[in-house]
């Protein structure tokens, strides 16, 4: 038992060796889903998508930065102090800009509270006009029932 043990001691130094200077060197920031979140400041198309000389320098320009080993933040940091606001593709959460956030969510709790007091009096209206229904058309006489009887009676064979 005490080998065992021991043979497992090593083992897990020997990965924590290994994987430990690889989980040091592997880049923070994966460079395939960075370029969505960036534009090309030319096209006015993510980056991701966009294809011109300008989306392959920013592009590069990202690559540089992940291997300069700079988080996500950084990297947005630098592309704004080179290209400006424009290269974002969320605007950021200050100034005029928050009314892009806060717009939508505001229309959106209007919208339930008006649904919210709407729907029970749609319904209840629904409710009056069923117990009382309107009249649809004059009463018939005794000669017209016999004749509709005698005309529906033709068609019932």
């Amino acid at each position: 038992m005490r080998k065992l043990v021991a043979l497992l001691t090593v083992l897990a130094t020997i990965v924590a060796v290994i994987a430990g200077p690889a989980a040091a060197a592997a880049p923070k920031v994966n460079f395939y889903d960075f370029q969505s979140q960036v534009m090309c400041v030319v096209c006015r198309e993510p980056l991701n998508v966009a294809d011109s000389p300008q989306a392959t320098s920013e592009r590069q320009t990202i690559r540089n930065l992940i291997a300069q080993g700079k988080d996500e933040q950084q990297i947005k940091d630098a592309l704004v102090a080179a290209y400006g606001d424009r290269v974002l593709a969320l605007p950021t959460d200050k100034g005029f800009n928050k009314a892009v956030y806060l717009v939508p969510i505001g229309v959106g709790i209007v919208l339930i509270g008006v649904l919210v007091f709407a729907i029970p009096r749609w319904r209840r209206s629904g409710k009056e006009s069923d117990a009382n229904p309107a009249p649809l058309g004059p009463a018939l006489s005794d000669a017209d029932n016999r004749r509709l009887d005698e005309d529906l009676g033709r068609y019932d064979r």
